[in-house]
């Protein structure tokens, strides 16, 4: 399971735009999508066969064979068609548009940089993407879970590689990208991310010491509120899917490439490269990856982002900037989930970016969190944070916490 990924992965308001059953919404959705591209191109499209790729109750998925084509649509395409609606308020955040907007800035970069599926069509009013199809491939996810560790590690390198070419392509373009999130109707865009981690900076000390009985030294409070900087404009921002689960990484032909990008964002690369020091977001059991893969990883990413930051190229500078971004995912997962290993029910505003749910494993993840921050900090001279994280470690083993994550099936002993 892992510390980066969206609120609420498989939830919905429960309401759609048709009817309740869902091959009632299959059928609506090819006649959307055949009406949309119809529309763009000024004669007949019909498509058949839709075959289900999952989704979630907030979004329809389908591939759909193009039967009736004058023009020069390939054989198949996919329809994503989203089915909640986008909410109220400040604090609201319209998935559909921060997922078309994201398309549209990716899919205008030249081929050869594209790390996502080309977008073709896009209805606001419909909340709905047609978008390329990638083929039947492999997810990351599957690999993992086969049992084959070269392949699992080449998978885990080149997905690596493939996110830091994605940010340094995107470098500069976030104007670009608020440009198109106003067309679509947004005066402004956030990260979601980081209301929360402010939040959690500001709580998880009373949280620690309520729940854990853990106070943390003022030093190691600071430490951590000096994070709070990467959340603000840097020289080092760059386009993020914002949630790097495994099944949502397609491995082609042509390398890595990512699907969802309902929170895609701009944010400080750093938090990106954080992230893969750290469990990853899974819809399954929670998993750890095997000794030295998350340096590899982040040598990896380094290796395609330093060509545009040179100054990350220094691993002084580096350690220091992913130190921080790891703590900000620390404490923001704490704030999320220790309320629920401890078995109380969370006070205040609920987090919109949250560890994807790990259930009976939440007390094994929010402790490998807290032993990785650890062992980095340690390593960094930042004594404070370590020894927070130390104490944090020594009082989720009464809630659990003790217990070790397994490995991936693929790094499990097989061939």
């Amino acid at each position: 399971m892992a510390p980066l990924t969206t609120d609420d992965a498989d939830t919905s308001n429960g309401r759609t735009t048709g009817p309740a059953g869902a091959d009632d919404r299959t059928t609506e959705v090819l006649h959307l999508a055949e009406e949309l591209l119809t529309r763009r191109h000024g004669a007949t499209v019909r498509l058949a066969d839709p075959e289900d790729l999952g989704g979630s109750s907030r979004s329809l998925v389908v591939r759909v064979r193009v039967a009736e084509n004058p023009f020069s649509l390939p054989r198949t395409l996919v329809v994503k068609h989203f089915l909640d609606d986008p909410g109220a308020g400040e604090q609201s955040i319209d998935r559909f548009h921060y997922e078309a907007a994201s398309c549209q800035l990716l899919t205008a970069m030249p081929s050869e940089e594209r790390a996502s599926p080309m977008l073709v069509a896009n209805d606001p009013a419909h909340r709905l993407l047609v978008l390329e199809d990638l083929g039947r491939c492999a997810t990351l996810a599957e690999r993992l879970e086969e049992r084959d560790p070269k392949a699992a590690e080449r998978a885990l390198l080149g997905w690596a590689r493939a996110l830091g070419r994605m940010q340094a392509a995107t470098a500069g373009r976030e104007n670009d990208f608020g440009a198109l999130l106003r067309r679509f109707g947004e005066r402004t865009w956030r990260d979601p991310l980081a209301d929360d981690a402010r939040a959690a900076l500001a709580e998880v000390p009373d949280q620690l010491a309520q729940l854990l009985r853990v106070e943390a030294a003022p030093a190691g409070v600071a430490e951590a509120r000096r994070a709070a900087r990467l959340l603000g404009g840097s020289g080092h921002r760059a386009f993020s899917p914002a949630e790097i689960r495994p099944d949502n990484c397609l491995l082609t032909g042509s390398g890595a490439r990512f699907l969802d990008f309902e929170w895609g964002c701009f944010r400080d690369v750093a938090l990106m490269g954080a992230s893969l020091r750290l469990p990853l977001p899974s819809g399954g059991p929670a998993r750890a990856q095997p000794p030295g893969m998350a340096e590899a990883m982040v040598a990896a990413w380094q290796a395609e982002i330093t060509p545009v930051w040179s100054e990350l190229a220094d691993p002084e500078v580096l350690r220091e900037r992913l130190l921080h971004a790891e703590v900000l995912w620390v404490w923001l997962s704490t704030r999320a989930l220790l309320p629920a290993v401890v078995g109380v029910r969370p006070s205040g505003r609920v987090a919109r970016v949250v560890v994807a749910d790990p259930g009976e494993d939440a007390p094994a993840v929010l402790s490998a969190l807290w032993r990785r921050l650890g062992m980095d900090a340690e390593r960094a001279g930042h004594v404070a944070t370590a020894e927070v994280a130390a104490a944090v470690v020594g009082a989720l083993g009464r809630h659990g916490g003790e217990a070790v994550l397994p490995p991936y099936p693929a790094f499990a002993g097989g061939r």
